[in-house]
C-alpha cells in the first residue's frame, strides 16, 4: 500500500514558479512510477507529467513542456514537480499518483493517489 501527500499549492502570480511535493509511503516506493495529474472543476482528470521509477526518464504533456520539471528522490521518498512561467490555464487541483505499470497518460494505470493540493494563478 502507497501512500501520497501533495503539498506545495498556493496562490500565484501569472509568470511566477512553484514548486510542489509529492511525498510518499510505503515499503516499495521505489517500484512506482509517479505521475501528476491536474483537475479543474467540471473537467476531466488531465494527466501532466510522470517520472519512471528510478528518475532517468520523464514524459510531459505538451502544454507544460519547457515549463515545468518532475524530478525524484528515492532516498526521501518524495517526487517534485517545479513549475515555472505559470498561466492562470495552469490552475487547478495537482495530485500525484503511483504506477506499478510505468509512465502512462491513463489514469487506470495508477492504483494509488493523494488528495490533491490547489494552484492558483492569477491573471
Amino acid at each position: 500500500q502507497v501512500q501520497l501527500v501533495e503539498s506545495g499549492g498556493q496562490l500565484v502570480q501569472t509568470g511566477g514558479s512553484l514548486g510542489l511535493s509529492c511525498a510518499a509511503s510505503g515499503p516499495t516506493v521505489s517500484s512506482y512510477a509517479i505521475g501528476w495529474f491536474r483537475q479543474v472543476p467540471g473537467k476531466e482528470r488531465e494527466f501532466v507529467v510522470a517520472v519512471n521509477k528510478d528518475g532517468s526518464r520523464t514524459f510531459y504533456t505538451d502544454s507544460v513542456k519547457g515549463r515545468f520539471t518532475i524530478s525524484r528522490d528515492n532516498a526521501k521518498n518524495t517526487v517534485y514537480l517545479q513549475m515555472n512561467s505559470l498561466k492562470p490555464e495552469d490552475t487547478a487541483v495537482y495530485y500525484c499518483a503511483a504506477s506499478p505499470l510505468g509512465m502512462g497518460e491513463q489514469e487506470g494505470a495508477y492504483d494509488y493517489w493523494g488528495q490533491g493540493t490547489q494552484v492558483t494563478v492569477s491573471s
